[in-house]
């Protein structure tokens, strides 16, 4: 299973790419695509719509200001859907969270932090591990390396000596 990355404009592919990027650490595909809810929203509904047929397992949406695209999206499937809100001049993203947040009853979608397409992506990850095995070994073998970096940081304060 694949998990579908989208965002509202190439400006925000800096960030999105940070999912990428782990989901490549993981082996898992993916697809990352650049759609808008306002201005290519035919296209964006007809990716949400699509997409389980296309492999997907669970779709990651970054926006800001509005961010309406993970809502949008959400609208369109019943996929699993996490949005990433995008920080902004204006608010530095807190407009962003709160629109992605405060979905209506029935149209539910996941939320990291601002800016935050990595947790974004480890969540996908989980979401995904449930019904695969090896991915959850992968998932229980990269919380163990974390946890194995916090420790040696801790070491390397000395303060059990």
């Amino acid at each position: 299973m694949k998990i579908g990355i989208v965002m509202g404009s190439k400006s925000d592919l800096k960030t999105m790419q940070k999912a990428a990027e782990l989901l490549s650490e993981f082996g898992i595909e993916y697809e990352l695509r650049i759609l808008s809810a306002h201005r290519t929203p035919k296209e964006a509904g007809a990716f949400a719509n699509e997409a389980k047929q296309r492999g997907i397992g669970v779709i990651i949406a970054g926006a800001g200001l509005a961010a309406h695209l993970p809502g949008v999206l959400a609208s369109w499937t019943a996929l699993p859907v996490i949005g990433v809100p995008l920080s902004s001049q204006a608010m530095g993203g807190l407009d962003s969270l709160a629109s992605i947040v405060q979905m209506p009853p029935g149209i539910p979608v996941a939320t990291v932090g601002i800016d935050n397409a990595k947790n974004a992506a480890l969540l996908a990850v989980e979401i995904l591990a449930l019904a695969e095995p090896a991915l959850a070994e992968k998932l229980a073998a990269y919380r163990q390396a974390q946890a194995e970096t916090v420790l040696e940081h801790d070491r390397q304060l000395g303060a059990n000596d």
